[in-house]
């Protein structure tokens, strides 16, 4: 039987990481509604070795289902690089899912696991030429560029293809923002999908991507008034645009309460329809997170508990997982998870939360204010909630000698 849950450790209230001053905040997660029964019962009864992560399938179906209620006009292409795991992608190949692709990697993940080409989309704009020509003699007919340099790729190996051009935006309001390394003006993009046509490709549409886990309802009302301009714009040209991605930044649910889907599908099914009216283009999503990230949990063991000096109230808990192992999302303390102590259910007292590793880097949470079990002790379990998205795919193949971080699909 699993043993009784309690405490953890939760934390400021910063809009975003550049919040001042925290304020702490003690979230108890002893209860069903934040830890998940059956991966539970699966940590009680396999007592696998930590670090690992369990996702629930079940939970990963549920959230595609929701997507699709609330978004029935999109087409759903998960993201694949929120997580890889062969058994989340063939599944949602199962429910009608299409995927954005990043490399040539998981262009086969998907074909092999049940995908046709006409399901993927290469959605980097940052390819080699050659994985172009891999995908297009796959069949792959969709492609994303930002730059001329892309597109003059693209002219040569997938002739002509269905090209959509990616346009910088702001990203306010996301926990994880996203920089310039992707995307560009709407101006260049306008001339770039002209040149398109000119090069004999399909000028298809635009993307954006209003930056990860986005808890500005707005910011797709900003986002896709620029590309309706754009549409407007290549119409004088005689370019009809037919699509528009509007790319990820749906949430899981971390340290922080944020609106359900259907708030989200609403603000984005508002925004079309004020900017698009009765002409609506087709819809592309490319959730990640918000479909496998409270899907899964992350137990970890309590490697060390530390001082650093006689008078320091905060003692430092290192784990025996870190950036370097799938919480690459800590990074300036951006994403912040909900921790559990399974079994302790004692006072709680200021933690500093650290990686195994060698590298002085690895330190998770400082600034934040967390609170763990004073009766914490060396060899516990902890579990960290909500991370089935972007942990095990940031997972490093062996730094210092660490395994890769283990999953496990129930």
């Amino acid at each position: 039987m699993a043993k009784t849950r309690s405490n953890v450790a939760l934390a400021v209230r910063p809009a975003a990481r550049r919040a001042a001053g925290p304020e702490t905040v003690r979230v108890d997660c002893a209860n069903d509604r934040d830890v998940n029964p059956k991966i539970a019962r699966f940590l009680a009864e396999k007592q696998p070795e930590t670090p690992c992560l369990v996702v629930d399938l079940e939970a990963v179906a549920q959230s595609y289902a929701m997507l699709r209620e609330h978004l029935p006009l999109a087409r759903i292409f998960y993201a694949v690089k929120a997580n890889p795991a062969p058994e989340i992608v063939a599944m949602l190949c199962g429910l009608g899912s299409n995927f954005d692709v990043a490399s040539r990697g998981e262009i086969e993940l998907c074909l092999g696991e049940g995908a046709t080409p006409d399901r993927l989309s290469f959605g980097n704009t940052i390819k080699k030429e050659r994985d172009i020509a891999f995908a297009y003699e796959k069949g792959i007919r969709l492609f994303a560029f930002d730059s001329a340099a892309e597109l003059d790729k693209l002219s040569r190996a997938a002739p002509g293809a269905r090209v959509f051009c990616r346009i910088l935006v702001d990203c306010d309001g996301a926990e994880w923002p996203l920089s310039r390394k992707f995307g560009c003006s709407p101006e260049m993009a306008v001339d770039l999908l002209r040149q398109a046509r000119s090069f004999g490709l399909d000028p298809y549409g635009v993307s954006f991507h209003v930056g990860s886990q986005q808890t500005d309802l707005d910011q797709w009302d900003n986002a896709i008034g620029r590309a309706a301009r754009m549409f407007s714009l290549l119409a004088e040209a005689d370019i009809a645009l037919r699509m528009v991605n509007i790319g990820g930044g749906f949430p899981a649910r971390y340290r922080s309460a944020v609106p359900g889907i259907a708030r989200y599908a609403a603000a984005v099914t508002n925004a079309m329809t004020k900017h698009f009216g009765n002409y609506l283009p087709e819809i592309i999503i490319e959730p990640g997170r918000s479909l496998v990230g409270d899907a899964g949990i992350i137990q970890s063991e309590v490697v060390l508990i530390a001082k650093k000096g006689y008078d320091e109230e905060k003692r430092w808990v290192y784990l025996d997982i870190g950036k370097f192992h799938g919480l690459a999302e800590t990074m300036d303390e951006s994403i912040k998870y909900r921790i559990t102590a399974p079994g302790s259910a004692g006072p709680l007292g200021p933690t500093v939360l650290a990686g195994p590793t060698c590298d002085s880097a690895d330190i998770l949470y400082e600034k934040t204010e967390y609170h763990l079990p004073l009766d914490l002790k060396v060899g516990d379990k902890v579990e960290i909630l909500a991370t089935g998205a972007y942990t095990s795919s940031y997972s490093s193949v062996g730094f210092n000698g660490f395994a890769p971080l283990k999953t496990y699909c129930i």
